[in-house]
């Protein structure tokens, strides 16, 4: 079973910065893409950014030039580095975590448990 373990948010000023960190766990040989998604309240969930294990990136335009998605095959971990934070940038923030194969299994998606953004102004 792979499980998505996520670490890093929490409250702080507009224009500051967080980074967000999502490892995942379980007998995994791989994972094609993985990102991360958010929730505003009374909001529908949109993607943020994805990276795919060869490292090609995707931003949703709101958060170009602030954002900055990475990863880390080897640990099975993404990162998020958030940078000049908005209010607007307020959510809880999902990991997502796609096409993976293990052992048991393959073309798997797993989400993680998210993980709350506050920004104030």
């Amino acid at each position: 079973q792979v499980q998505l373990v996520e670490s890093g948010g929490g409250l702080v000023q507009a224009g500051g910065s967080l980074r967000l960190s999502c490892a995942a766990s379980g007998s995994i040989f791989s994972i094609n893409a993985m990102g991360w998604y958010r929730q505003a309240p009374g909001k529908q969930r949109e993607l943020v950014a994805a990276i795919t294990s060869g490292g090609s990136t995707n931003y949703a335009d709101s958060v170009k030039g602030r954002f900055t998605i990475s990863r880390d095959n080897a640990k099975n971990t993404v990162y998020l580095q958030m940078n000049s934070l908005k209010p607007e940038d307020t959510a809880v923030y999902y990991c997502n975590a796609d096409s993976i194969t293990t052992a048991q299994a393959i073309d798997l998606e797993v989400w993680g448990q998210g993980t709350l953004v506050t920004v104030s102004s």
